[in-house]
């Protein structure tokens, strides 16, 4: 059973019924004496994907959402909806785009994820921990940067993301990415 403890970004609640996935929080000590610590979460309803802003009290614990997790393959995106295949069942099943603002940027045809059944029903999906990706575009490398302490710079990659690479990476080559995080990890 979760509490605002093991609040990070990732992390599934059930709240007034229905799965929640914690994007984003902040702690919230107050100075008056003896007020409760507030923490601050951004969550997403996993079968809507509508954003939701709620204030909790530290320690609140919460219920954990019956969620299977299933392979599925993304097949294509017909720019309204994108359209997956379970591997187990080979059944066909499509997820609004804009449900899955996050992951839709990432998806290339054939790419193996994670369907979050909840109910019966498909929630939504779930990229690797890390992804493989191409390096469409960056800035040059500047001499003298460094001594700056500017050790990164803005690339673009497949799927019209933008991340902060080092000085080293250059278009064209593949680079490993955390997709949750937007990070630079390593070279491929």
């Amino acid at each position: 059973m979760p509490t605002t403890a093991d609040f990070k970004k990732g992390v599934r609640i059930l709240l007034d019924g229905a799965p929640f996935i914690v994007v984003e929080h902040t702690l919230q000590t107050p100075s008056a004496r003896g007020s409760a610590t507030l923490v601050r979460a951004k969550l997403r309803n996993a079968l809507t994907g509508q954003l939701l802003e709620k204030t909790f009290k530290a320690g609140t614990v919460f219920d954990s959402p019956d969620l299977v997790f299933r392979a599925a393959q993304f097949l294509y995106s017909d720019g309204e909806d994108l359209h997956f295949m379970d591997e187990e069942s080979y059944e066909q099943f499509s997820l609004e785009l804009s449900q899955l603002p996050e992951v839709a940027p990432w998806l290339v045809d054939g790419m193996s994820v994670r369907a979050l059944h909840f109910a019966g029903q498909v929630a939504t999906v779930e990229l690797a921990r890390t992804l493989e990706v191409e390096v469409l575009d960056t800035e040059p490398a500047v001499r003298g940067n460094t001594a700056s302490g500017k050790v990164l710079k803005k690339a673009l990659v497949a799927g019209g993301v933008e991340i902060q690479v080092p000085l080293y990476v250059e278009s064209g080559q593949r680079i490993e990415v955390d997709p949750l995080e937007k990070r630079f990890i390593r070279r491929a």
